[in-house]
């Protein structure tokens, strides 16, 4: 990952500076990351001393992730014009505002800087800190948190560990380039995170249905390009049978992967009669990102997703096809 530069520090430290109040937006279905990296935001507002809202559509599906969906919301007060030129945007973990979901009031024509770090991000310019070789965004807050209020309290780099270790599944995604992931988190360590307790309050908690659903999802697998290929998928009828809060597709995720032979693995969720999410995962070469680009999602390069529109019998398919090009 690359160090936030003295430029891009000034640039956002301007950014607080000339504005009166904020709203910090992450994506729709946060996720750990997601949600450190608002909450790590709010710490430097906090420090401006200067009014902010955090906003996210949700849902907060991920049992982990819950103790924290009272902090936002999803509706936009009501601004006169006065207050919403004075009212700055800042939104990270993605980089577009229809990533942000169905917030209730119009968010365009904010002043806005972006914080992101995936590899889709296409946007650029002196409001925008995007590295696409960062783990995680909430390592870039980090950066700027400590860079503007200084030593980070035990609060604070509890929030930021914990968003650090479910981007990279607690280390598990980093490669041989992540010495500075490891300074980064040693400081945090030093500030009195606890790696322990964090790694319970990420995997604890999670309700039985899951486990009877992920059994479901193992059941349906199937393999393609030769063994390298796993897909699976999940209908609407599974969805009002076991629910939707705390799903664990991390761990459908981490077993198929873990198979011999596997490379990629392909999940598709009927969500609507006419609409699907997709979760999309892989190791080493094969990059997902520019599959879940073709379906107008986007991610890493080996972590990616997408909502789009079609079914599961259709969807399927043109999924193996694109695997097919590049496995």
């Amino acid at each position: 990952m690359k160090i936030v530069s003295p430029e891009q520090i000034k640039n956002f430290k301007s950014f607080m500076e000339n504005h009166e109040s904020f709203i910090i937006a992450g994506h729709k279905e946060p996720d750990g990351d997601c949600i450190s990296s608002c909450i790590g935001l709010s710490y430097i507002a906090d420090y401006f001393k200067k009014p902010y809202i955090m906003i996210n559509a949700g849902p907060f599906k991920r049992s982990e992730i819950k103790k924290y969906s009272s902090m936002f919301t999803d509706t936009l007060p009501f601004m006169n014009k006065q207050e919403r030129d004075s009212c700055g945007l800042i939104i990270t973990d993605c980089s577009e505002i229809q990533r942000l979901g169905e917030i209730d009031g119009d968010l365009k024509g904010f002043d806005t800087f972006i914080i992101d770090h995936h590899k889709t991000a296409d946007v650029q310019g002196d409001n925008t800190i995007i590295d696409p070789s960062s783990p995680a965004a909430c390592l870039i807050v980090q950066q700027l948190v400590e860079a503007i209020t200084g030593q980070l309290t035990k609060e604070q780099a509890e929030t930021i560990f914990f968003g650090m270790a479910t981007d990279t599944g607690y280390f598990r995604f980093l490669t041989e380039d992540s010495r500075e992931v490891f300074l980064q988190t040693s400081r945090l360590v030093d500030a009195g995170a606890n790696p322990r307790i964090i790694y319970q309050d990420m995997t604890g908690g999670k309700p039985w249905s899951t486990r009877k659903l992920l059994g479901i999802m193992l059941d349906r697998a199937e393999r393609h390009a030769e063994g390298k290929l796993v897909v699976t998928y999940e209908t609407m009828e599974d969805t009002r049978r076991y629910g939707s809060e705390g799903r664990d597709s991390d761990a459908l995720y981490s077993l198929m992967l873990a198979v011999e032979g596997v490379e990629a693995v392909a999940f598709v969720r009927q969500d609507t009669e006419h609409t699907c999410t997709l979760g999309l995962r892989s190791k080493d070469s094969c990059d997902v990102s520019l599959i879940a680009a073709k379906f107008g999602g986007g991610g890493h390069k080996n972590a990616s997703g997408a909502s789009t529109e079609g079914r599961i019998e259709t969807l399927l398919p043109l999924l193996i096809k694109e695997f097919m090009k590049v496995l």
